[in-house]
């Protein structure tokens, strides 16, 4: 497919978007996510046979935007985005220097969102091969990340933020902080009710470009940063947890 017809295809679904109204931010958007070297990726990720379509956008945020991909089972594919355009990669270096997987971090901005992605590919595999339960990853190229639709296709799943918990859920994720420390040897590093989908009875963890191996010199800070965060979040909706600090032995072992 043509680079230009692909934009007038991709122009077309963005339009259908309920994130945008004005012909004016479509443009604006549309060339700030889908540059040339955005457009040639997913070029070649349709020519590999990774996804078939591509639908509108289901989130939106400052780093990157989520789209409802098809995949060649025509079974929907989350296509994640990241804007090589964003700044706020420039803060994201300490979740990558100190990491022994990676070796010198990219001096430009590009190099540095297509590091992150191979990072979040790489760590959502080691994720899933653990058995924590995470969207499955599919492949990667530059700056886009094709995964696991979790949700009714065009909505995402909600998240705990956005849902109902309970005990069972605070049990759930300090077993998937565990897991992911013990099996998959890896901190998540930003851990929230923001990035755990609660969908048709399942918990499924998200958002892993940010987590480090435990090798990291900063791997015990992250955790302890996790496990405040559940912690805290658990008992703003009226559910007793244990203190961070003994959840952190419990974690480590």
């Amino acid at each position: 497919m043509r680079r230009d017809k692909l934009r007038e295809r991709l122009l077309r679904y963005q339009r259908e978007s309920r994130f945008l109204v004005k012909d004016s931010d479509e443009r604006k958007v549309i060339e700030e996510v889908f540059d040339k070297p955005t457009l040639l990726a997913l070029y070649h990720l349709l020519n590999r046979g990774e996804i078939v379509g591509l639908n509108g956008v289901v989130r939106a945020g400052k780093e990157a935007r989520v789209y409802w991909g098809v995949g060649p089972d025509r079974i929907a594919r989350a296509v994640k985005i990241y804007l090589a355009a964003s700044m706020q990669f420039k803060r994201r270096v300490r979740y990558i220097a100190g990491d022994y997987r990676f070796g010198r971090i990219p001096s430009s901005s590009r190099g540095l969102i297509n590091l992150w992605v191979r990072k979040e590919f790489k760590n959502l595999r080691l994720a899933h091969d653990a058995g924590v339960r995470v969207p499955r990853p599919y492949d990667y190229n530059e700056n886009i990340l094709i995964m696991e639709y979790v949700g009714s296709p065009p909505a995402p799943a909600p998240t705990f933020a956005e849902a109902e918990v309970d005990a069972l859920d605070l049990e759930w994720t300090i077993e998937a902080v565990r897991k992911l420390y013990r099996k998959a040897e890896l901190v998540h590093a930003d851990l929230s009710e923001f990035n755990i989908f609660k969908h048709d009875g399942e918990r499924i963890l998200f958002d892993m470009g940010s987590a480090v191996s435990t090798s990291h010199p900063e791997a015990k800070q992250f955790l302890r940063r996790d496990l405040f965060n559940v912690v805290h979040f658990f008992k703003k909706r009226g559910i007793p947890s244990e203190a961070p600090e003994e959840l952190l032995g419990e974690v480590t072992g």
